[in-house]
């Protein structure tokens, strides 16, 4: 869930969240791939992620603006027993779940049940409150751009169990606040746990109903959802994700989780594909009024995620070695790492490996390889 910086969390859920916080047709199957002479710049970014990274397995799904996929794996999907990587295989996508919380906020706030600039006390009356914390000052828009000074509750104590969202902001709210609400930018997702709640408080519905009736079905995401409380499983065919306790220790299956402590902050599960799919319908304007997507694109600093990154409500955009930017997210969760996104010119990509890395440089080759994959011919 976390994403392009680093942070250690206490045990005993700390053994297992530590590392990187941060944020179709013509499918190629993984033998077509490797029966290929010379594999692809993709594929051979994958194949050392592996190699030189020590990562367990790694899988990417790339798209053209033609509309042509192509999906790659490399490693393997299960270290006990050796199987290969599924093709475009479901991972626990972290962090791009923000991305669709804000458009479920966004969808409300075109329907005018939502104000982006009304204070987020008129919607959770009394609930934020703490030291230099006052709900009646950080407004909608502050949670979903980072900038509200909240504390992020994933710094502190969690255990290996099942959280309401109350209790995650209540984590939050025993901290003093960081700054002024709009003062700066800084990652917490303790914001976007508060989103979801709004949308709970305003549709009187679920926000896993909500993020499936306004988004997942309009667009067709066959493979995304948002598990159900309770549920520790990954649904369909995926890699097993892995954590080290600490360096040089064997790696831990770590794949079957209670998700709640992400909840509407990170809590998706999905593909790659998937995540080209949703990002691609996103800057088409399929799924928000032009008014709010241009809300959604407009952009403060944000070098957390690095050198000329930027954020808007629940979506970043990044420079492009090709010239331009383009627009995704990025999530971390235990076991699992993605990050991708679009092009103004349709190209999508999305990554994935099945561990979170454990230094700066293996983050910062996988994002080498995301603008590899966008500005290849």
């Amino acid at each position: 869930m976390r994403v392009q910086t680093w942070q250690r969390f206490p045990s005993p859920l700390g053994a297992v969240l530590a590392g990187a916080v941060l944020a179709l047709s013509g499918l190629a199957s993984p033998a077509a791939i490797a029966a290929t002479a010379r594999p692809d710049s993709v594929q051979r970014g994958l194949d050392a992620l592996v190699r030189e990274d020590g990562l367990p397995g790694a899988l990417a799904s790339v798209k053209g603006p033609g509309g042509r996929s192509r999906s790659y794996t490399a490693g393997v999907g299960d270290l006990a027993t050796g199987a290969p990587v599924p093709a475009d295989g479901q991972v626990r996508i972290g962090s791009n779940t923000k991305a669709f919380t804000a458009v479920v906020v966004l969808q409300l706030v075109a329907e005018g049940k939502v104000g982006l600039d009304t204070p987020v006390d008129e919607y959770l009356r009394g609930l934020v409150r703490g030291e230099r914390i006052d709900g009646r000052r950080i407004t909608v828009r502050h949670l979903l751009q980072q900038t509200s000074g909240l504390p992020n509750y994933t710094e502190y104590d969690l255990q290996l169990r099942h959280y309401e969202p109350r209790e995650l902001v209540d984590i939050a709210l025993r901290h003093e606040g960081h700054f002024e609400p709009g003062r700066k930018w800084e990652y917490s997702n303790t914001n976007y746990v508060l989103a979801g709640m709004i949308v709970e408080a305003v549709t009187h519905r679920p926000i896993g109903e909500e993020i499936d009736r306004r988004v997942i079905r309009p667009v067709g995401l066959r493979h995304t959802y948002f598990p159900a409380s309770g549920d520790i499983t990954i649904r369909e065919p995926h890699p097993k994700g892995y954590d080290r306790e600490a360096a040089g220790a064997p790696p831990r299956d770590v794949t079957e989780m209670d998700p709640s402590w992400a909840w509407a902050a990170g809590g998706l599960i999905s593909t790659n594909a998937d995540l080209n799919r949703f990002y691609g319908a996103l800057l088409s304007g399929d799924l928000l009024p032009k008014a709010q997507l241009d809300q959604m694109r407009t952009t403060v600093s944000a070098e957390f995620f690095g050198p000329g990154a930027r954020y808007g409500l629940g979506l970043a955009s990044f420079p492009l070695s090709c010239g331009g930017v383009y627009w995704g997210h990025g999530g971390s969760f235990p076991g699992y790492e993605t990050r991708g996104g679009v092009t103004a010119r349709g190209r999508a990509a999305n990554i994935a490996v099945t561990a979170q890395p454990t230094d700066k440089a293996t983050i910062d080759r996988m994002a080498t390889l995301v603008d590899t994959a966008l500005c290849q011919r």
